[in-house]
């Protein structure tokens, strides 16, 4: 393999925002010990301690590039996780991937650590090391309780295996927990959708993500979906299950505040919502996205190709992108329209520059006219309808913003 020496050659990204902004670090990890089948996320199986190690070793080279173009430490405000399956890694490098990062930057405003992991994948000491280590939260995929739904989505862990995680979870001092499930798996009803809720809620974590099943290209989950072999579940279906999903987590005390993510009080995720508000984040680990100010990229999502860029001191970036100042306004309407306290006028007029009444006029009447949205004291949420189209809703306020002419 030839190594990409020109990936640095014309690419140096902005140092971050000031000391006293908001960044968020996203750490990919893409080691996984199977593949599940509806999942597109990049990830391998089958690796070494060694390479595990050398990841260890690459990760922390990655982020002295970063620091080198850096006058000072990032403060960072949130770090995150992610895969791939995190909790993979052996526990003595997991505690040398966080000591290493904790001695380079600037943790004081951090107040949210979160890791991913499989349910099968814990042990007391490996959640102890976390918690000793400055992680605060814990997000386990359960995707589902019911066994039948587990073999469909290829997931390698049992229903007991998931309160069995969280009591070590609690047990190494970790008390901010997660819970990811999925809904639309072929041949879910929805009375099987509510017990997968159901034993979710009594499990008493503070965060629930419910993700409704996609069928994205190239996984095996599409490809048998092509074949006849697995039938998706019909939109009506689908659009009962995230309704009932809705009105059950709100009525357990933890209602939603974006389209997938329900959460107590103050327990919302902090890192998501900084992406959702059109923050800035930077990436470490193959696959990785960052964006600092209107400029975004990720890295490349394969392994040896993002270590060979490491190695010879390069950051590994592809599909660099500088954004417009409308660019960046039409996709800030589109996260914050996610969120349930929706399009705020003040905020996205101090973060974009741009009225929101003005540069999104047709959208606010055509979506207001079909019923998609509501717009009232000052802001703009999505309807109950809105959210069954809650991507379309959004392409037209991308257009309004790329056609737009006012301030």
């Amino acid at each position: 393999m030839m190594p990409p020496s020109n990936i640095d050659a014309a690419f140096r990204p902005p140092p971050p925002p000031p000391a006293a902004g908001p960044l968020g670090l996203y750490l990919h990890v893409p080691f996984c010990f199977h593949k599940c089948a509806y999942c597109d996320f990049y990830s391998i199986t089958r690796q070494t301690p060694q390479r595990m190690a050398r990841f260890v070793d690459l990760v922390l080279r990655e982020a002295d590039l970063w620091l080198q173009r850096c006058a000072s430490p990032p403060r960072l405000q949130s770090v995150f996780f992610g895969g791939g399956t995190p909790s993979l890694l052996p526990l003595q490098e997991m505690h040398r991937l966080i000591d290493g990062l904790r001695r380079r930057f600037d943790l004081g405003d951090c107040t949210e650590w979160t890791i991913e992991a499989n349910p099968a994948t814990l042990s007391l000491d490996y959640c102890r090391m976390l918690g000793e280590s400055g992680v605060t939260r814990l997000s386990l995929g359960a995707q589902s309780f019911d066994r039948a739904e587990l073999a469909v989505l290829e997931r390698h862990h049992d229903p007991e295996d998931v309160p069995r995680s969280l009591d070590l979870a609690r047990a190494g001092g970790l008390r901010r927990l997660n819970i990811d499930l999925i809904y639309a798996i072929p041949g879910q009803s929805l009375a099987g959708w509510m017990d997968s809720l159901r034993a979710a809620i009594a499990l008493g974590t503070d965060h629930l993500s419910c993700y409704a099943l996609t069928y994205e290209p190239n996984t095996p989950m599409s490809v048998r979906r092509r074949l006849g072999q697995v039938e998706a579940a019909e939109e009506a279906l689908e659009l009962a299950m995230m309704r009932a999903a809705r009105a059950t987590l709100a009525d357990a005390g933890l209602p939603a505040y974006e389209i997938s993510n329900y959460a107590k009080p103050s327990r919302q995720c902090r890192h998501n919502l900084l992406y959702w508000t059109g923050g800035n984040y930077m990436g470490l680990g193959p696959s990785a996205a960052s964006h600092i100010d209107g400029r975004r990229w990720r890295n490349r999502p394969h392994l040896g190709e993002w270590e060979i860029a490491v190695q010879g001191d390069a950051l590994p970036a592809m599909d660099v992108e500088s954004l417009s100042p409308r660019q960046r306004a039409g996709e800030l309407a589109m996260l914050l329209l996610r969120l349930t306290r929706g399009l705020e006028f003040d905020e996205f007029s101090r973060r974009s520059g741009f009225s929101a009444q003005v540069l999104f006029a047709p959208a606010i009447e055509r979506m207001g006219r079909a019923g998609l949205i509501h717009v009232a004291d000052g802001s703009i949420q999505l309807s109950d309808a809105g959210l069954s189209v809650a991507d379309g809703v959004a392409a037209e306020f991308l257009a309004a913003a790329a056609a737009g002419s006012g301030r």
